[in-house]
């Protein structure tokens, strides 16, 4: 394979998984203009088209999924191949790319980023906020962040801090002329902002337990949102009732910004784990990125 067919492979993979071609030319340190004509020339060797395009989106046509899926296996391989070869350094180095929700990145990612670049200038990090359940293999990302009820059976995964739980909360002004709920029945006469799961995924259905008893409520209100930064912003507004992971509100309640009630009823359940398929080789930059994200968060 001559050197520019490798580049054009290369550009294509990048942009599909970038899901952009500004993105991926940042990441190749191309243009965009210059990236555009690389595909168009991938494509007419190939003789096929390997990308829908619009005006806002890009993504893989059949035969490019099929291409891409080919790709992945022959890239990953090869960058196995150049990480034997880093083994060998003082200092891990090369790519790595990081899957992880946005609760998950701004609880133990961003704290740690500035430490981690400091502590390992030679690799390069990137760090893709997703809260949809994306497949790292597919994505050729090393490794995800994710709540550990969510997690594939087929990966690695190690545990990120303690057990998490749920926390109903409101804020005083929405509280004031309501009774507070003292079973997860009494929400149904509460305003609750309501939780969609992104990527157009179903409503949460809010889970209690308390002993041998659990249940789910499909709970009622005029707000849905998708992400908890705007449900907790909401929130405290006096918009309605938020249930949320208890970390991102104890502050909050602390300071008398929002009330907790139902914590009898609440569930505890495993925290977050960092994962990544499971290889015989764990790379030099990948070991170095869970040795320090787990001392940060222990």
């Amino acid at each position: 394979m001559r050197g520019s067919e490798f580049n054009e492979l290369k550009a294509f993979s990048a942009i599909v998984e970038e899901g952009s071609f500004i993105r991926a030319a940042a990441r190749l340190r191309v243009s965009p203009p210059a990236l555009s004509q690389t595909i168009r020339q991938l494509e007419a060797r190939v003789g096929v088209r390997l990308l829908n395009r619009t005006t806002r989106s890009v993504a893989p046509t059949p035969a490019g999924e099929r291409l891409f899926a080919r790709l992945a296996v022959v890239f990953g391989e090869l960058e196995g191949a150049v990480a034997e070869l880093q083994a060998g350094r003082d200092q891990p180095a090369g790519s790595l790319r990081i899957n992880v929700s946005r609760v998950a990145a701004m609880r133990f990612v961003a704290p740690i980023l500035g430490d981690f670049q400091r502590a390992y200038p030679d690799i390069a990090l990137t760090v893709i906020v997703d809260d949809v359940l994306t497949d790292i293999v597919e994505g050729r990302f090393d490794a995800g962040i994710r709540l550990g009820e969510r997690l594939e059976k087929d990966m690695v995964a190690v545990k990120l801090g303690d057990e998490l739980q749920m926390a109903a909360v409101a804020a005083p002004v929405y509280l004031q002329d309501r009774a507070i709920p003292r079973q997860p029945q009494d929400l149904h006469q509460h305003r609750c902002i309501n939780f969609q799961w992104p990527g157009g995924g179903d409503i949460y259905r809010w889970e209690f337990s308390r002993g041998k008893r659990s249940l789910e409520i499909a709970v009622k209100g005029s707000l849905i949102v998708n992400d908890t930064e705007v449900m907790l912003t909401a929130a405290l507004d006096g918009a309605g009732v938020a249930y949320m992971i208890d970390y991102q509100v104890q502050p909050l309640i602390e300071q008398g910004r929002l009330v907790r009630f139902l914590e009898g009823w609440s569930p505890r359940f495993p925290g977050f784990y960092l994962y990544h398929p499971s290889r015989r080789h764990v790379r030099p930059a990948l070991r170095a990125f869970i040795d320090f994200v787990r001392k940060k968060s222990g």
